[in-house]
């Protein structure tokens, strides 16, 4: 038995499938059933039950998977304390980045860095704010991008960007004239939102409670700018930060500021009292001289 062979377990076990766990460690399904299969061998237990596409734990599996986690886990940390040794000329940080954040503020410096250290792979994840966090606090990321305010017990953080929310219509909504908009007038509006995962999601629905009313939500997105073309196209109204509203088509939608100030504010975080890789302290010092918030 090798580490390879708990890694393709634990990988089985996470996705409950073969295909996607390979698909996930970028190996072969074939390679990853001989590996499991082979584990079974040694240890004569079974470890999955297939269930057509899908496969589950045994009782023996069950079992397993805990102690598995903990030595996948603790090679990990070996394998991180280990690439400290080869001064960055090699290594791996896993970044979590919201779709809206990831496109606005890092081609660039992902690009200056990658250039500084060729050797450092950068897996970039893109995921909504909340599943950021919980990525990050599960360890599954090294390092992600989260709006504020976040938890200080848990994750240490530096702010990347201070900004507002403002109301975005198309250019023939009522709206659209006047110097600012407050919340209850929105509330026959139809919302864009983004999804449940994103953390504006519950943060404008919060707002708008406090405002007095549940808002009539239309449609929800991932994409920052196809909620941006539904507003242009007149189909509803969407609340987006001052840095996306400047890239919208500013001929078929008028960004509006808010009466109450709904604040945006992205940050860097990483687990707090944890082993932090040398690649990703790199990262952290890299890019905090350059991400100053304005």
């Amino acid at each position: 038995m090798d580490i390879r062979h708990l890694q393709y377990f634990v990988e089985v076990a996470k996705h409950k499938s073969f295909t996607k766990a390979s698909q996930a460690l970028y190996v072969t399904q074939p390679t990853i059933s001989k590996m499991v299969r082979n584990l079974e061998e040694e240890m004569g237990i079974v470890l999955f039950e297939r269930i057509g596409k899908q496969v589950a734990l045994t009782d023996a599996g069950a079992v397993l998977l805990p102690e598995a986690q903990a030595m996948v886990a603790s090679f990990g940390q070996m394998t991180s304390h280990m690439d400290d040794l080869t001064g960055l000329r090699k290594g791996r940080i896993r970044i979590g980045l919201p779709p809206m954040v990831g496109s606005s503020f890092f081609p660039g410096v992902l690009g200056q860095f990658r250039s500084r250290y060729p050797g450092i792979a950068l897996q970039l994840f893109e995921y909504g704010a909340k599943k950021v966090e919980a990525a990050v606090e599960s360890g599954e990321l090294d390092i992600g991008v989260v709006l504020l305010p976040t938890h200080e017990d848990i994750f240490d953080y530096y702010p990347i960007a201070k900004q507002r929310l403002m109301l975005v219509v198309h250019a023939e909504h009522p709206l659209a004239a006047k110097p600012e908009a407050a919340l209850h007038e929105l509330k026959d509006e139809p919302f864009l939102l983004f999804r449940e995962d994103f953390a504006l999601h519950d943060r404008i629905i919060a707002e708008c409670r406090r405002a007095g009313y549940e808002p009539n939500v239309l449609y929800k997105s991932s994409q920052w700018d196809f909620i941006g073309e539904m507003a242009a196209a007149g189909l509803g109204i969407a609340l987006l930060p001052e840095l996306i509203c400047a890239e919208l088509d500013t001929e078929r939608t008028r960004s509006v500021p808010l009466a109450e100030v709904i604040p945006w504010h992205p940050a860097m975080i990483w687990r707090r009292n944890r082993y932090i890789p040398l690649a990703a302290r790199e990262w952290i010092r890299f890019t905090q001289s350059v991400l100053k918030p304005d």
